[in-house]
């Protein structure tokens, strides 16, 4: 069994320590395996252009703010995934880093930027790949990749039991879908997303929250109000996540028939 859960939260644009500040408050007392928290947790989302990103962004091996978490994962025992804006020489990313108390885990680079982020971010690069924490294998993902039903599904095909998926959702669809990602690929998914909305001199954007944990078989869990700050722990067994049985003869991955599925792969 694993303690699982996520921090939804108003991250304030471009207040790293303020937000960091906030998170660290939040969780000093929390006993738990995994917390997941929102995409962009620490510089906010709604950047103005690319030099905003890249002055907000941060090589995390150098970040006094992942130095902090690193600090509260060692303190109080467990994992954190977590978005971030991370500046890699002339390169910015939208990534989710996961953390644990020996330091980085992982870095999960967003493959699908959605709408104004490809003015701000460079396409991720990263391969997807899964990591062995307390027995459960963790898969990471961010916000507007849950459009695409390959990442979840190439996630389980590496062996995924759980889907950590940082968000800064501002469309209303995502929370349904999950269910049916969990459904089809028979995994868990941990969706932090966040709540309020950055107002900027260019525009606003506002977010959805409802922040969910999903079961195998579309089973939601627990899901958080749309406009509060919500902090929500909950036990999971990750077996639940290995057995791939729809029927007595069928099986989710095993059934599957790659040969006729060529054009997923064209360029």
């Amino acid at each position: 069994m694993l303690t699982v859960g996520f921090y939804q939260f108003r991250p304030r644009f471009g207040e790293i320590q303020r937000n960091l500040q906030k998170v660290v408050a939040a969780l000093r007392y929390v006993s738990a395996d995994i917390i997941v928290l929102p995409e962009l947790a620490f510089s906010g989302y709604y950047f103005k252009d690319r030099a905003e990103s890249k002055a907000l962004g941060e090589d995390p091996k150098s970040s006094p703010a992942v130095a902090s978490l690193i600090a509260l994962c060692e303190e109080r025992d467990f994992f954190l995934v977590t978005g971030f804006a991370e500046r890699k020489r002339d390169k910015v990313f939208n990534s989710a880093l996961l953390i644990g108390p020996q330091g980085i885990i992982h870095t999960y680079r967003k493959l699908h930027l959605f709408n104004e982020e490809k003015k701000w971010f460079d396409p991720g690069d990263t391969p997807l790949a899964v990591q062995n924490v307390r027995g459960a294998n963790i898969g990471i993902m961010i916000c507007f990749d849950w459009i695409f039903p390959e990442v979840t599904r190439g996630l389980a095909l590496l062996g995924a039991d759980i889907i950590c998926h940082p968000a800064n959702l501002v469309m209303s669809y995502c929370q349904s879908a999950m269910l049916t990602r969990c459904l089809e690929n028979h995994v868990f998914a941990i969706t932090a997303n966040r709540f309020g909305s950055d107002k900027r001199p260019h525009g606003e954007l506002r977010f959805t929250g409802k922040s969910q944990i999903v079961a195998p078989k579309g089973k939601l869990l627990q899901r958080a109000a749309a406009q509060r700050e919500a902090l929500v722990i909950t036990e999971i067994d990750p077996g639940l996540a290995r057995d791939k049985n729809i029927t007595r003869l069928n099986q989710l991955l095993d059934d599957r028939r790659p040969k006729f599925y060529r054009p997923l792969s064209r360029a």
